[in-house]
């Protein structure tokens, strides 16, 4: 056990299955589908890093022994815990190879309202809407989107999968923490709050009416609305939307997945807002 004096970090040595410290670490996949109530898991020096990089988000970080000294001169204030490799799987219950997972507090990021993500009335708006995609995958991605095409925050249905689920928050690149998001209890009410902001609701649909992407003026205000990976935008969303896009693509091709198709409309629609 050692005292990095200049952060004020404490760097533990464990060498005991039974210790407590090491009770977030434990059975990582059969918790991520039974959830970890106030916490949620990173993984991976890309996302940890990131996580660390925030206050007060990070409660313990757990380390193979052939990341302590990179964590050692990290800057954040919390406790370390060093392990061996052996250990860490018989902790994580299968072949965890990254080496680094961390433990964060999802209070600081379930907190934020519909309200807090829309620009003030005079500014520009770029907010990615996504109406019940489930695949944990695809969420990972969409916010890497989100940020990559300089979104003000993405706005979840209440169907959606969790965004700091372990496996969505690394495919983001970490991004889910630094992209503003919310989930919404009532999408329908979230969709009429928006276009009382004056945001226009674009949806991304294979439908007859839908008009060309390229054929759209990008708006000063948008929402970019993407849908559930087999069945789309639902009816009920597609009726909410102010205009309907299309991309145009191959023949005998209809369709991208709903990833894909969100990088293609957020580029279109926000192209006067990026380097």
């Amino acid at each position: 056990m050692g005292l990095d004096a200049r952060r004020g970090r404490l760097i533990q040595h464990i060498g005991n299955l039974d210790d407590d410290r090491l009770e977030p670490f434990r059975d990582v996949r059969d918790r991520d589908l039974k959830g970890r109530h106030d916490l949620f898991l990173g993984e991976g020096a890309l996302t940890v890093d990131r996580m660390l990089a925030l206050d007060g988000v990070v409660q313990a970080v757990l380390v193979a022994e052939r990341w302590a000294a990179h964590y050692e001169a990290a800057s954040a204030d919390v406790d370390v815990y060093v392990v061996s490799q052996k250990l860490m799987e018989t902790v994580a219950g299968f072949p965890f190879h990254r080496g680094v997972l961390a433990a964060g507090r999802r209070a600081p990021f379930e907190s934020r309202a519909l309200a807090d993500l829309i620009p003030p009335p005079a500014a520009p708006a770029t907010l990615l809407l996504v109406d019940d995609v489930s695949n944990v995958d695809n969420i990972g991605l969409l916010f890497r989107n989100a940020a990559a095409m300089a979104c003000d925050g993405v706005i979840l249905s209440p169907h959606c999968s969790d965004p700091l689920y372990r496996k969505s928050l690394r495919v983001s690149l970490g991004h889910v923490l630094s992209v503003p998001w919310c989930r919404t209890s009532n999408w329908a009410t979230a969709l009429d709050e928006l276009r009382e902001s004056s945001v226009t609701l674009v949806a991304a649909a294979i439908q007859p009416k839908a008009v060309r992407l390229d054929d759209l003026e990008p708006p000063r205000r948008v929402g970019v609305i993407v849908g559930h990976e087999y069945d789309g935008v639902s009816e009920a969303t597609r009726r909410m939307a102010d205009h309907w896009v299309r991309i145009p693509m191959a023949p005998g091709v209809d369709s991208l997945n709903v990833a894909a198709a969100s990088a293609v409309v957020l580029h279109h629609l926000s192209r006067g807002r990026r380097a």
